[in-house]
């Protein structure tokens, strides 16, 4: 059988889907050499009679079923983040009825989690007010510790818009630290990721914005357990992680580079906190298996074919990357629909959900196959393909 997929031109041209899928059997215990975080998507409730603006309706039994396969697999799962779609459809009210229920279910199967900490439930008129923007983030901070999840300090556009300068960042950061019960992890999100988050830790020049974050880490290391850094940027990525202080950890965010970062050089290597181990989870947990044996190149051969549709999911526009995500959920048979919340389905044009197809189906990381070339025939049908 073949599909007809549409290229970048709007071409329709034929391809022959592989008929096996790539093995890789559910171990549950944990990995050794590499601390791996999924950040996992939500599943949207597509009986729901909601329109974009309304607050997101999410399908908890499957969203929680999802969270479970990727913890089968030995990963942890970074939650209520920007795979998520936290601020792109999930609100605060949502998000945090994900933390609990997640957390909860972390603690019911023994699996790992951390979860976001923002500021989105701040009104846009208090955006302004950097004590409000503090406020909102204890909040934020109180209910993830209260569920026993580990907290990430997720960068804030609120924050991004009420700060005069880096003494403003030095100040709240400050602040959540000395109180956070337990280690947290700081994440730069870059402004691929958010645009509102331009000029992050006070200024728009990257070596200066650095030297703010580690001057944070620097007067707390007791109580960062790692930064996760999402700039896209292999190189400075690298330079921070030697500077980082001893104990803490770098967790890649960045899904371009990742194969290099985790396994490292010489001087050391990044961890993961990545949303492509979302469609990933079970070939990123073989190929770090593969790493804990020693096995630098045999973990680079796994996973170095990955990041061709890694960068076809995240390329620019960057933050639909999570339409993408939510496509292969769908034709792997992890839900039974191709909705998001927030109509978000619609951000990513035919051509590109057919290359994520067609790269996804080449690496075999379909359980069936044949379920998901029924999937893509139906979708390509709505768009009058026909077979």
């Amino acid at each position: 059988m073949t599909l007809l997929l549409p290229d970048a031109t709007g071409a329709l041209r034929p391809y022959t889907p592989r008929t096996e899928p790539l093995a890789a059997a559910a171990q549950p215990v944990p990995l050794a050499s590499r601390t791996v975080l999924a950040a996992a998507h939500v599943v949207a409730d597509p009986y729901a009679d909601v329109s974009p603006d309304s607050p997101a309706a999410v399908d908890w039994d499957t969203t929680l079923a999802f969270r479970r396969h990727l913890w089968a697999h030995g990963l942890g799962v970074a939650e209520a983040m920007d795979t998520a779609q936290r601020g792109m459809g999930l609100d605060w009210a949502g998000a945090a009825e994900l933390i609990r229920r997640s957390a909860a279910e972390a603690r019911a199967v023994g699996g790992r989690i951390a979860c976001g900490v923002g500021t989105d439930q701040l009104a846009p008129g208090a955006a302004g007010d950097p004590a409000a923007v503090r406020a909102a983030y204890e909040e934020q901070l109180a209910l993830v510790e209260g569920t026993g999840a580990q907290a990430i300090l997720m960068a804030s556009r609120a924050l991004a818009a009420a700060a005069r300068g880096p003494e403003d960042y030095l100040e709240v950061y400050g602040h959540l630290l000395r109180q956070a019960s337990d280690p947290v992890i700081l994440h730069w999100l870059g402004p691929m990721f958010d645009p509102a988050l331009e000029g992050y830790w006070g200024s728009a020049d990257l070596n200066a914005a650095t030297d703010t974050f580690l001057e944070v880490i620097a007067a707390h290391p007791d109580k960062v357990d790692g930064v996760k850094i999402s700039l896209l940027d292999a190189g400075r990525e690298i330079a921070l992680r030697r500077r980082l202080p001893q104990g803490v950890r770098c967790y890649t965010g960045d899904d371009f580079n990742y194969p290099e970062l985790i396994a490292g050089d010489e001087h050391g290597f990044s961890h993961a906190l990545l949303g492509i181990f979302d469609p990933l989870g079970p070939l990123a947990a073989e190929a770090v298996r593969i790493l804990d044996t020693g096995d630098s190149k045999g973990f680079r051969a796994l996973l170095d074919p990955t990041v061709e549709l890694s960068r076809h999911l995240f390329q620019a526009p960057t933050r639909f990357y999570k339409t993408g995500v939510v496509l292969l959920a769908w034709l792997a048979g992890h839900q039974s629909h191709f909705t998001m919340v927030g109509g978000y389905q619609s951000a990513r044009s035919l051509p590109h959900l057919a290359r994520a197809y067609e790269l996804a189906d080449s690496l075999g990381l379909f359980p069936d196959p044949a379920l998901a070339e029924s999937r893509m025939a139906s979708l390509l049908s709505l768009y009058g393909v026909a077979r």
